[in-house]
C-alpha cells in the first residue's frame, strides 16, 4: 500500500515536468536541435535535442530555468538559422517547423496567442491595403476598417495581460488615425509612429530579435528602393528613437545597422553611421574594439587617400605619399610567418611581371626581422617595410588588418580603388589594369 501511494504522490510531479519539442520536416534535413537562452549580449548553450527519423525531438527542462525568450538553433550558420519561443517557466512549449512554412506553435499559451495577434494584424492590414487600392473615399469605411484594427490590438493586449508576449504586443501597436486620411497622409503618420511604441530598454525585446527587425524593416521597407540620403535619414531617426539612457543597446543596433552597409559595401552609409553616431557612441561606452573597428575601416574605405606610413627603402627615408612613377600601387599586408602569405606572394610576383604600370609595396607584420630579412630576397622588385609589433603595430591598426595577406589596389594618387579579399579576385583585377 505504501508503494501505491508513493506513486500516486510522485506522478503528479512527472506529469508537471516542462519540456520543448518539436518536429520538424523533412526529418532528412535535419540532426538536432539546440536551445539556447537569449539575453542582450548574446546567448547561453542550455542543452540540445537529437531528432528521430520522424523528426521529433524533446529537452527537458529544468525546474530552474528561468522564465524569458530562448532560441531553437537547428541547421549551421546558426546566427541565420534559429528563431525565438517565449518560455514562462510554466509551459511545454511545443511547435512544428517547415523551412519553407516556419514555426507553429502547438502547444504555450505565450507563443501561441503572438501567432494568433499576427496573424490577425496581416488580416487587418491587408484590408486597409485593399480599401486604399480601390481609389475611393469612403469614410464610413475608413473608420469600420480602423476600429477593427484598433479593438483588435485592445483584445490582444487585454489577453496578453500578465504574460510576457505583452512586451511584444505593446511594442508592434499600430498607427491608429482619428480621422480619414489620404493615402499619403496615412503613409507618412504610419512611418513617423512606427518605432514610437517601441520601449528599446525593455530586457525581453533586447533579447529577442523583435528590436533588430523592427529597425530593419523602418530603415530599409519604408521605402522603395530608397537612396543613400533616405537610409541616412532613417537611421537618425532610428538613433532619435532609442533614449541615451540606454546606450549598449543603442550602440548595439546602430554596430548592426553598420555592418549590414558593410557587408552591401555600401561605404558612404557605413560610414555616415560612424560620423553621425557610431564613433561617438564607441567613446562614450568605452567599446575600444567597436572604436577601432569602425575607424579603420572609414581610413580605408574604397575611394578614400590611404593612410600615409614611412617606408626605408634601401637606407633612404620616404613614406608612401612620396612614392613616385607608377599608374598603379599593390599594397600587401603579410608575414613571413603566415603559410597563406608565403603560398600567394609567389603568384603576386607572377601577376605583376609584366605590369610596368604598376609597383608593389609589401608591408610585414613582424615580430623580429631575421625571416623577414631572407624572405623579402626573393622580391627585390617589390618596396619592402617592416612592421615590428605585428597585430600592435600602429600601421596595421590604422589599416584594420585582422588577417594576412590582405591587399589594397591605390591609384597614382593613392586613393583606395580596390580591396580584395582572394587572390582570384585579385588577379581579376591586375589583368583589367
Amino acid at each position: 500500500m505504501k508503494n501505491i501511494l508513493f506513486l500516486f504522490l510522485i506522478l503528479p510531479m512527472l506529469t508537471i515536468a516542462q519540456s520543448v519539442k518539436g518536429t520538424f520536416s523533412p526529418a532528412e534535413d535535419y540532426s538536432y536541435a539546440f536551445l539556447y537562452k537569449a539575453t542582450p549580449e548574446g546567448a547561453n548553450y542550455i542543452d540540445r535535442g537529437q531528432l528521430d527519423k520522424n523528426g521529433q525531438f524533446e529537452i527537458k527542462l529544468s525546474d530552474s530555468l528561468e522564465a524569458g525568450i530562448y532560441k531553437i538553433v537547428y541547421a549551421v550558420p546558426p546566427e541565420e538559422n534559429n528563431f525565438d519561443v517565449i518560455y514562462d517557466g510554466k509551459e511545454t512549449v511545443a511547435f512544428d517547423f517547415n523551412q519553407e512554412s516556419g514555426v507553429n506553435f502547438t502547444e504555450s499559451e505565450e507563443n501561441k496567442l503572438f501567432a494568433s495577434y499576427l496573424k490577425s494584424m496581416e488580416m487587418v492590414n491587408h484590408t486597409i491595403s485593399n480599401y486604399y487600392n480601390k481609389g475611393i473615399k469612403d469614410e464610413k469605411g475608413f473608420n469600420a476598417i480602423f476600429k477593427t484594427l484598433n479593438d483588435t490590438q485592445l483584445a490582444y493586449e487585454d489577453l496578453a495581460k500578465d504574460k510576457l508576449v505583452s512586451s511584444f504586443i505593446i511594442a508592434n501597436s499600430p498607427y491608429m488615425p482619428k480621422e480619414y486620411e489620404d493615402i499619403s497622409t496615412y503613409s507618412n503618420n504610419l512611418k513617423q509612429h512606427y518605432l514610437s511604441h517601441v520601449n528599446f530598454s525593455d530586457y525581453l525585446l533586447q533579447s529577442s530579435t523583435f528590436l533588430v527587425d523592427r529597425v530593419n524593416a523602418y530603415v530599409f521597407n519604408m521605402v522603395d528602393n530608397p537612396t543613400n540620403a533616405i537610409l541616412k535619414s532613417h537611421i537618425d531617426d532610428v538613433a532619435a528613437a532609442i533614449p541615451n539612457n540606454d546606450l549598449i543597446i543603442k550602440t548595439s543596433l546602430l554596430e548592426m545597422l553598420w555592418h549590414q552597409f558593410v557587408s552591401g559595401e555600401n561605404h558612404e552609409v557605413a560610414n555616415y553611421i560612424t560620423d553621425n553616431h557610431l564613433l561617438e557612441l564607441a567613446k562614450s561606452t568605452n567599446n575600444k574594439v567597436l572604436e577601432e573597428m569602425v575607424t579603420s575601416f572609414k581610413n580605408t574605405s574604397i575611394g578614400t587617400v590611404a593612410p600615409n606610413f614611412d617606408i626605408t627603402s634601401n637606407g633612404q627615408d620616404t613614406s608612401l605619399h612620396q612614392l613616385k612613377g607608377s599608374e598603379y600601387y599593390l599594397l600587401v599586408f603579410w608575414s613571413s610567418a603566415c603559410g597563406h602569405c608565403l603560398d600567394e606572394l609567389p603568384k603576386v610576383k607572377e601577376m605583376v611581371a609584366n605590369k610596368s604600370n604598376l609597383k608593389v609595396v609589401a608591408f610585414g607584420l613582424e615580430n623580429e626581422d631575421n625571416n623577414w630579412d631572407k624572405e623579402i630576397k626573393n622580391y627585390p622588385d617589390f618596396t619592402h617595410q617592416i612592421g615590428l609589433g605585428k597585430w600592435e603595430n600602429p600601421t596595421v591598426k590604422t589599416y584594420g588588418v585582422s588577417a594576412t595577406p590582405m591587399y589594397f589596389l591605390l591609384s597614382a594618387d593613392k586613393l583606395i580603388m580596390a580591396k580584395p579579399y582572394e587572390i582570384e579576385d585579385l588577379k581579376v583585377l591586375i589583368e583589367g589594369l
